[in-house]
């Protein structure tokens, strides 16, 4: 039962990056969720008895709304006549332990537009995350630990 709902989040989540629902889409995106999760069916056994449907449909929807919100904050820095962007890179202190958790929040964040995950620690327990606009390192880490990071931890509890 897990296995079809998240198959079925992914598959929504498919329909949604590439902006069609069409039905063949929709197939497409049933058969590329099925055989991720099939690839990483090991990883996710433990994982996958303490999902809990609801927080992981929250997950999925503040995925979207904080994509739409970066999409947009992204197109108005780069449409400016002065981008007045200031780059970097900045320490994310991990909470989420377990790799499926860790690999989830990077790709969360590479997926959103402005911000990029570019390594994490040999001990796992930093995240390095590179932001078009860095002007406050502080606040893109409170965000990340109120939003995706929360999220998770709500998703798949330990």
């Amino acid at each position: 039962m897990i296995f079809i709902i998240s198959n079925l989040v992914l598959t929504l989540v498919w329909a949604a990056v590439t902006g069609s629902f069409t039905p063949a889409n929709l197939l497409l995106g049933f058969l590329a969720g099925t055989l991720s999760l099939l690839l990483i069916r090991r990883q996710m056994s433990p994982t996958l008895h303490r999902v809990r449907p609801l927080k992981l449909l929250l997950l999925a929807g503040l995925f979207a709304k904080e994509l739409a919100l970066s999409a947009i904050k992204v197109a108005i820095l780069v449409l400016r006549p002065k981008m007045r962007l200031r780059p970097g890179i900045f320490a994310y202190p991990l909470t989420v332990t377990r790799d499926f958790e860790i690999t989830l929040l990077a790709n969360l964040i590479t997926l959103t537009p402005g911000t990029l995950s570019v390594d994490v620690s040999k001990d796992r327990r930093t995240l390095y995350v590179h932001a078009l606009d860095c002007r406050d390192p502080a606040g893109e880490r409170r965000a990340i630990s109120t939003g995706f990071e929360r999220r998770i931890k709500e998703a798949f509890p330990s």
